[in-house]
């Protein structure tokens, strides 16, 4: 068992990956929610189950990367895992949606190139 830094480091870096892992989630309960629309109360539910998760997912994660005890630098590497994921989503979005702008301007053009034949 690692002692000291290396075992901060470790909790740290699985706090890192519990925050991004749990804001995928809920951008993918996001998505879920585009593809099949849901009424105001499905929502406040959906979230509600989400939160309650989230709150025994972090105890778990804590309880067995920090021996149970709130350490500063796990909360601050959950932080920074969620703002770390956004930002890459955000950025993937972006070049997700010029390549989507592409093949949807170069599919027009086959389109009216072949009417233009017809």
């Amino acid at each position: 068992m690692m002692h000291g830094v290396g075992n901060e480091a470790v909790a740290f870096f699985q706090a890192l990956k519990s925050g991004a892992g749990l804001y995928l989630l809920y951008v993918f309960i996001g998505i879920f929610r585009k593809i099949v629309p849901h009424g105001r109360g499905i929502v406040e539910i959906e979230d509600f189950l989400y939160w309650i998760f989230t709150g025994f997912f972090l105890f778990r994660e804590m309880f067995y990367t920090s021996d149970g005890s709130i350490r500063w630098f796990f909360v601050l590497g959950v932080v920074l895992g969620v703002i770390l994921s956004a930002f890459i989503c955000a950025k993937g979005k972006k070049q997700w949606g010029k390549i989507y702008k592409k093949i949807q301007k170069k599919n027009k053009k086959s389109v009216d190139n072949f009417s233009k034949k017809v």
